[in-house]
């Protein structure tokens, strides 16, 4: 059985972030999808706000998991979880370097993981958590956020006036 991790704070999770699952379930046997924690960022929704959007946002399945791991590196959720995959999003060149540089350390630690590097169509490339917070706020943000973010995510967002 194929299994795969995909990490990210998922804060909040996107469209783009919803294209990977889908790509990694059409690829993989078992998709976890986790939240990892950072202690050096600051976060706008709480691990289980996080874990209740991108529920409400993907499909039950067997096949799928939605997680939370903490104060351990990917590669070591990924072989307790007996993982032998570890699932990554490139959308620049900033990100491939920054991946690229991961993926060597990651098999420093666990050869036998392999990282497996997906790019989204060019309609979703430049979506990310951080732009999506970047958006919300100002009058109209509401017709701009939409279109990027799955509907659970929005009404997380609406709820807090567009203020995170």
């Amino acid at each position: 059985m194929r299994t795969a991790v995909y990490a990210g704070s998922f804060d909040p999770p996107t469209n783009g972030h919803l294209w990977m699952i889908e790509r990694g379930l059409e690829m993989f046997d078992h998709l976890i999808v986790a939240i990892g924690s950072n202690p050096s960022k600051h976060y706008s929704f709480s691990v289980e706000e996080r874990l209740e959007m991108l529920r409400a946002s993907t499909a039950a399945s067997e096949r799928l998991m939605i997680a939370h791991f903490d104060n351990r590196y990917l590669v070591d959720y990924a072989k307790k979880m007996d993982a032998k995959y570890i699932l990554r999003g490139i959308r620049s060149p900033n990100d491939y370097e920054y991946e690229r540089v991961m993926r060597h350390i990651n098999s420093d630690m666990a050869p036998d993981i392999t990282t497996v590097f997906l790019m989204p169509p060019r309609d979703i490339a430049e979506l990310s958590s951080n732009m999506i917070k970047g958006l919300t706020g100002p009058t109209g943000w509401e017709d701009t956020v939409r279109r990027y973010v799955p509907e659970s995510v929005f009404q997380a967002l609406a709820a807090r006036g567009g203020t995170i």
